[in-house]
C-alpha cells in the first residue's frame, strides 16, 4: 500500500528566508511561494534527486501551522509525506485497522494538485503523516 517517500514537510518562521538558506548555503532548486487556502498554508517546494522538501508558513491566522510555530517558535519537522496508488483504498485499509484520518475523511486537493488525507499523529509514532495521491 504504502509508496515511496513524496516530502518531508517543514514549518518555517520566515518562509522566504528559509528558501534562500536552502538556494544559498545548500545549493537547492527551490520553487515559487505556493498559496493553499484550504489548508492555510503558503508552501516552497525544495527539489532534491530522491524526494521534496516542503516548507510550510501560516496563511492566516487560523492556519494549523500557525498553532504549530506557537509551540515551537523555531520551526521544525511538520509532517512526512507518503506516495499510495489509491487514496480511498488506503484510507478505507486504515480506519479498519484503527487509525484515524483527520477532518471527514474525504481527500482535499494538495499542493501538488492530487488528493490528500492527513492521519493522527497518536496512530503512528508521534508523527503526522500525509496520504497522497499518485
Amino acid at each position: 500500500m504504502i509508496g515511496r517517500l513524496n516530502h518531508v514537510a517543514i514549518a518555517v518562521p520566515d518562509l522566504m528566508a528559509a528558501a534562500d538558506q536552502y538556494r544559498g548555503a545548500l545549493g537547492a532548486e527551490v520553487g515559487p511561494p505556493l498559496d493553499q487556502p484550504d489548508h492555510g498554508v503558503t508552501v516552497i517546494f525544495i527539489t532534491l534527486p530522491n524526494t521534496k522538501i516542503e516548507l510550510l508558513y501560516p496563511l492566516g491566522d487560523a492556519s494549523p501551522i500557525a498553532k504549530f510555530l506557537d509551540k515551537n517558535p523555531a520551526g521544525g519537522i511538520h509532517h512526512i509525506c507518503y506516495e499510495v496508488d489509491d487514496l480511498v483504498a488506503a484510507r478505507d485499509r486504515l480506519t479498519a485497522t484503527g487509525a484515524r484520518v483527520l477532518g471527514d475523511g474525504t481527500p482535499k486537493i494538495g499542493a501538488h494538485g492530487k488528493p490528500v488525507l492527513f492521519l493522527h499523529p497518536k496512530d503512528f509514532q508521534g508523527t503526522l503523516v500525509e496520504l497522497e495521491q499518485v
